[in-house]
């Protein structure tokens, strides 16, 4: 083994607060302090679900290190810093690495794509330039790029390259990779319709959407399956099924930044190409979340 774990359990990818003027710190740190409060196990700063892609580069790091003085070491912080840059990604892995983040959550890269061979590469030089380790996060249906599991295996030699974030949705391809990386690798479902069959896996456990709105009830799900309670952990995860579904109905994070703004979270403003979900959608989320005991 070359590795402790980085969290075990749930990591919110958190929802950036934004307003027409920018960032909504308040907002923030409040969202922060409650996740916190709700017994979440880490969180993901400036991910996909953080809008990281429409942030300028000063309120990147203005957000990154907001988060670190707020959390100030209570949970593990993980930093999304991938590009389809690799420059950028690595300056902004830098970066992170100085204000004091505890790994990266690196995504493949989006639009000029690459082989499997580019995506060796391009790991490895953000590795190499990393002080801290390095979450892979393979999610084909945002950047038409795959990891296949050999590229894993390749990646996990890697000493900085510890986990996966796997969102392809593919439990076959999973299975294949878990048995090539072994214990060199530990793997976070990307998805939360399918975090007790990836924990089934050997997983470690969920960077998650719906521990936005249900953080205390996503760890839950994890508690229950580490405890060796796996029907208990499935009746969860199909309890919150409807709510999960309703979070992905349209893009992400579209639903989930409704859905905190109607908790009072923040207000329901995305940065355009996203706008806000359709009325029948926001209809339904409001129901699910209802039905699943939160309170809007």
């Amino acid at each position: 083994m070359k590795q402790q774990t980085i969290f075990q359990g749930v990591a919110t990818a958190l929802v950036t607060p934004l307003t027409k003027d920018g960032v909504d710190y308040a907002a923030f740190k409040k969202l922060i302090e409650w996740q916190i409060g709700q017994g979440i196990n880490a969180l993901v700063i400036c991910g996909t679900t953080g809008e990281g892609s429409t942030l300028t580069d000063e309120e990147h790091r203005e957000v990154l290190k907001f988060a670190a003085e707020v959390v100030n070491g209570r949970v593990p912080l993980i930093a999304g810093t991938g590009s389809n840059d690799t420059a950028y990604a690595i300056d902004m892995t830098q970066f992170a690495c100085r204000i004091g983040y505890d790994a990266m959550l690196v995504v493949t890269p989006y639009y000029n794509k690459t082989t499997q061979k580019g995506l060796v590469a391009m790991f490895n030089a953000i590795a190499d330039a990393s002080t801290k380790p390095v979450i892979l996060y393979n999610v084909p249906s945002r950047t038409g790029v795959n990891i296949e599991p050999t590229t894993y295996a390749a990646l996990a030699e890697h000493p900085n390259i510890w986990a996966i974030k796997e969102a392809n949705g593919n439990l076959s391809k999973i299975v294949e990779t878990a048995a090539l990386v072994g214990d060199k690798l530990d793997i976070y479902s990307g998805n939360d319709d399918q975090i007790v069959p990836l924990l089934a896996c050997g997983g470690k456990g969920v960077i998650s959407v719906l521990s936005n709105v249900l953080p205390k009830e996503s760890v839950e799900i994890c508690n229950r399956y580490f405890a060796g309670d796996v029907a208990g952990a499935m009746e969860l995860q199909k309890k919150y099924l409807p709510l999960i579904n309703a979070l992905f109905s349209e893009v992400n994070p579209i639903p989930v930044k409704a859905a905190m703004a109607a908790m009072g979270f923040c207000e329901n403003y995305l940065r355009l190409p996203l706008v806000p979900m359709e009325q029948a959608h926001y209809d339904h989320l409001l129901s699910c979340m209802k039905n699943a005991g939160v309170n809007v």
